[in-house]
């Protein structure tokens, strides 16, 4: 089970999750949740899965249409099995007798794999609002699809992480070190606004703390330590 830390994207996300499920009859349920890869959008979208009770579905790279559809039948209950017509209807009639919100991560690929037109026709015929996650050239990649582009609601691009977040993350992944605040600006400068690198410098400070038999660190004491490892040097030819 997923613990799920009250951060910036969290918030936006679960906004982004309310305003489609509240959206009024006439208006199309689609939304787009997009940014930059280790910006937390799934983790953000974690707490909307939990909170809507949402489906949750994360594309594959080498998915076709048909193994979209299988993956998407066994997410929202239906039987996945029979054509890829078989398992297009299967999902609709899942969705239109419950239409619960639809998450679907890594959505670039419904796009360039071209199943985002299938994506578009079971939202059209169920009403079950839907978010797409995707990297930040995801909306201009959706223009190719005119009849999908238009039935976006909301467009909510992922923000890089605060000071703030840094700060809850540190209390929520390493509770035994207390990390001062210019600590945490630091991390959380340091990581570019990516969640995922502010949780491993946490982490590296968590475990230097511990071996100098620390529990309070501030950003004098790290000192100019990395916070990362760097990458590996090129192998040399001998």
């Amino acid at each position: 089970m997923h613990t799920v830390a009250p951060l910036t994207n969290v918030a936006l996300f679960r906004e982004l999750a309310g305003r489609l499920c509240g959206r009024r009859g006439h208006l199309p349920g689609i939304g787009v949740f997009y940014g930059p890869s280790g910006f937390g959008k799934t983790c953000a979208s974690t707490y909307a899965a939990n909170e809507f009770r949402a489906h949750y579905l994360e594309l594959g790279r080498l998915w076709t249409t048909k193994k979209f559809l299988e993956h998407l039948a066994r997410a929202v209950g239906a039987p996945a099995r029979g054509t890829t017509a078989d398992l297009h209807q299967a999902v609709i009639e899942a969705l239109a007798a419950a239409p619960t919100l639809l998450i679907i991560d890594e959505a670039d690929h419904a796009v360039t794999k071209g199943y985002d037109e299938a994506l578009r026709d079971i939202h059209n015929k169920t009403g079950a609002p839907v978010i797409l996650i995707g990297e930040e050239l995801l909306p201009q990649a959706m223009r190719r699809n005119e009849r999908l582009h238009n039935r976006v609601l909301a467009w909510t691009a992922a923000q890089p992480a605060t000071a703030d977040d840094a700060e809850v993350l540190a209390k929520l992944y390493a509770p035994e070190v207390a990390m001062t605040r210019d600590l945490t600006d630091r991390i959380a400068i340091q990581a570019d606004g990516r969640i995922r690198r502010i949780c491993v410098g946490i982490d590296a400070v968590r475990d230097w703390a511990e071996a100098e038999g620390l529990d309070v660190v501030d950003a004098a004491r790290w000192g100019d330590r990395p916070l990362w490892d760097a990458a590996p040097s090129k192998m040399r030819r001998i």
